[in-house]
């Protein structure tokens, strides 16, 4: 069925972007014509020299960050990158389309334009579904993923149209559009996909050592571009510029929180790289509202502190409750990284927003920064902190009833689900070539047959205690050609 789907799918884009999609103003040769009429000086005031930096920055987040974020799995390094490709790929397509009808759609032509930043922001609509899939990691299969997909886009094109636009809510990092919105879409997916018996599967519900430094890996090139996340749709100009500071410093908060709190739960006073690869990154899905506002520097660096605790606490205890007592079973601890950070941003961009005042933004500062214009030109900071509240609400509403809704779509046995003993295992979906069968001969060392092309035969001595000699860790490998026969 994956075949068919991604064939038809993909049609269907080609279809729909051929009937709706053309470039804007700013990517059509018509620009030069355009230039004259705007009386602009330069190719250089373009859009796409300034956007396209922060597009690229997210666009790794996405699929490099978020990829290998998700390799900690011992056996699901294949199906986390490259479902998280799979998924992407589609799901950009699908936002273009679904944002440009409620964004950038032309009346006079029925066109949708799209350009940079429409780019920039299909790769936002993106991220929410990627979030969602961290909740359901090695639990579904890659049509349940595209559908997942295909759905979790056209929820949040609404949600989003619904706070933005309606509702008047600020959110330049997406804390409620994106994380409280895909946090709780995922967690709401995955219980109605509670499994019962995914104990069968639980000797690969863990990591490796190589594993979790491939996860590093991730958490690493997120942490660093997370700035370019939360500025990169903002104004021009002092917006940009305080929300990829405020970020900068939420961050390097959350670090330093995050590990100590790590080490004072730990046994031994030692860290869980756990910890270290998602709660590390708390401070930039909290501070993402708030992000453009007058936050100030230490404010930064307070939302960072209490997130680097509330995540790090998430983990060690809220995430075995959730499991246990309300059959959500979070693969990646969204809950921790995502969901709680992004309502707390929420409730920092309402109190940032509702004390908002002329002696601190500046009377034109203030109306830049908030948008108090048009429909909204009588707006004030009081009312404009309750509509940020009223926007984390329906991020909520949506993500939680979204989820449902959908989780009960998946649960249909048309879509090729996963069996219990197969999670979290790439066997299922990939080929995986370097298998074979290993056989412990001694409690010393074990004799692995792998089925690869070589047919290589592994003489594996493991540590080995003894009184005489140090601990040694001793590999011998003999490789026979494929067209001898084996003694």
């Amino acid at each position: 069925i994956l075949p068919a789907v991604c064939i038809v799918w993909q049609t269907a884009m080609i279809i729909l972007f051929g009937v709706f999609i053309r470039y804007d103003e700013e990517s059509d040769t018509h620009w030069i014509e355009h230039r004259k009429t705007k009386n602009i000086s330069s190719d250089i005031e373009n859009d796409f020299y300034f956007r396209y930096p922060s597009f690229q920055d997210v666009h790794v987040m996405i699929f490099v960050g978020f990829g290998f974020l998700m390799t900690f799995l011992k056996r699901y390094s294949f199906g986390a990158v490259g479902f998280n490709f799979l998924i992407a790929a589609f799901g950009l397509q699908w936002a273009l389309l679904m944002q440009g009808w409620f964004h950038s759609l032309d009346y006079s032509d029925g066109k949708i334009k799209i350009g940079v930043e429409s780019l920039i922001n299909a790769d936002f609509c993106v991220a929410g579904c990627l979030i969602a899939y961290g909740a359901v990691l090695g639990k579904v299969s890659p049509v349940q993923l595209m559908v997942l997909t295909l759905f979790g886009i056209t929820l949040f094109a609404v949600e989003e149209y619904i706070i933005l636009s309606l509702i008047h809510a600020r959110d330049a990092g997406g804390s409620m559009v994106i994380h409280t919105f895909g946090g709780y879409y995922g967690l709401a997916i995955s219980w109605m996909l509670y499994r019962p018996n995914l104990n069968q599967s639980s000797r690969l519900q863990g990591s490796v050592y190589h594993s979790d430094v491939f996860a590093m890996i991730g958490t690493l090139f997120l942490w660093m571009f997370w700035p370019s996340f939360n500025s990169a749709i903002t104004d021009h100009g002092d917006g940009q510029h305080r929300a990829a500071i405020n970020t900068y410093l939420a961050l390097a908060s959350t670090v330093l929180t995050t590990v100590a709190v790590s080490s004072l739960f730990q046994k031994h006073g030692k860290l869980d790289m756990v910890h270290i690869q998602n709660s590390t990154l708390a401070g930039g899905v909290a501070v993402g509202t708030a992000a453009e506002f007058m936050l100030m520097p230490y404010g930064s660096l307070i939302v960072g502190f209490c997130c680097g605790i509330v995540s790090t606490l998430g983990y060690i205890y809220l995430t075995p409750f959730m499991e246990k007592y309300m059959k959500i079973q979070d693969t990646c601890g969204i809950h921790n990284l995502h969901a709680m950070p992004g309502v707390i941003g929420g409730i920092v961009g309402a109190i940032t927003a509702a004390a908002a005042s002329e002696s601190v933004y500046g009377r034109e500062g203030l109306i830049n920064t908030y948008d108090f214009e048009g429909d909204f030109k009588d707006m004030v900071p009081t009312r404009q902190g309750g509509h940020q509240a009223a926007g984390i609400c329906v991020a909520i509403c949506f993500g939680v009833g979204g989820g449902i809704f959908v989780g009960c779509i998946l649960r249909l046995p048309i879509w090729g689900d996963v069996a219990d003993d197969n999670c979290f295992d790439d066997e299922g979906g990939f080929f995986i070539f370097e298998r074979g069968i290993s056989i412990v001969i001694h409690s010393s060392f074990s004799i692995s047959f792998h089925k690869n092309s070589e047919a290589v035969l592994m003489l594996d001595w493991k540590r080995v205690p003894c009184y005489c000699f140090p601990d040694f860790i001793f590999k011998y490998t003999v490789a026979q050609d494929k067209r001898k026969k084996s003694s």
